[in-house]
């Protein structure tokens, strides 16, 4: 498999930005684009130059440039007169399709701690100085917060917030410099009060906040790690204050941290033997 492209097209095309000097706009240059990839499929895998004119209706020559360009960029390879999806877009890719496989080897054991426990499982990944949910087990308890995919909080208030800045070196950084801002009396409003809880977390293996974020709302959360021993997310309880409150935290910290090394172990991590 080669990646080509004929002097012509380094001459007058020098990505996919061509079409737009020629008069086209971004939206309708990337449009086109789209076209050309929904040709490829798991049925034809490796359309020609032709079949490709045909299915997508673009004249013979805007095609032809678009597709050399795509080959330059790495959106596409060629083999002969066939194409193929490059092995740059599937690099891109790569990331999302983690992201995925992660949610649904993850899945089924948030779904077993919410049935031990009785609450709410969740798993968080890092976007700068937020969490986000992307996926969770609800409770079956009338009694409860609704905890939802896609749900945005902030990283210095809540159990995993407090997983982001123990084991993320990344996180501290993130929100340093920064006003945090005071939801409840029980919110950390400080890097020091948020470095003794980071502390404690790090010597317990386990994270647990009691109205930080909303005066009747706790938490329990773990570390999650991948196979190479970074941090891939944050997985805990989120629970009701009037049904678990902080003497309960002992008894389930350790669940929670049970079932965070068990999606570990799902990711490929292997826990370092006790010495």
């Amino acid at each position: 498999m080669a990646r080509q492209q004929t002097a012509d097209t380094r001459g007058k095309d020098k990505g996919l930005a061509t079409e737009s000097n020629a008069g086209s706009s971004p939206i309708l240059v990337l449009h086109k684009v789209t076209q050309i990839l929904d040709c490829f499929s798991i049925e034809s895998p490796e359309p020609t130059l032709q079949e490709i004119i045909r299915k997508t209706g673009l004249p013979s020559s805007t095609c032809q440039r678009l597709v050399q360009s795509m080959l330059h960029e790495g959106f596409l390879d060629r083999d002969g007169d066939r194409y193929r999806i490059g092995i740059g877009l599937v690099r891109w890719a790569t990331p999302g399709t983690l992201g995925l496989d992660v949610v649904r080897l993850v899945k089924p054991i948030l779904q077993k701690l919410r049935d031990e426990t009785g609450e709410s499982a969740s798993f968080y990944i890092r976007d700068g100085v937020y969490r986000t949910i992307v996926a969770v087990a609800e409770t079956r308890h009338v009694v409860m917060r609704p905890f939802m995919v896609g749900q945005v909080m902030p990283i210095h208030a809540g159990a995993a917030g407090k997983i982001f800045l123990a084991y993320d070196p990344d996180a501290r950084n993130a929100i340093a410099g920064s006003v945090l801002a005071k939801f409840t009396p029980a919110t950390p409003d400080s890097l020091e009060k948020l470095d003794l809880q980071v502390a404690q977390t790090r010597k317990l293996g386990f994270a647990a906040a009691f109205g930080e974020r909303h005066s009747d709302v706790g938490s329990i959360s773990a570390p999650v790690f991948d196979h190479a021993g970074q941090l891939a997310g944050a997985l805990g309880l989120g629970f009701p204050t009037q049904r678990i409150g902080p003497a309960d935290a002992e008894r389930l910290g350790p669940v929670v941290a049970q079932a965070a090394r068990a999606a570990s172990e799902s990711l490929g991590f292997i826990t370092p033997q006790a010495q």
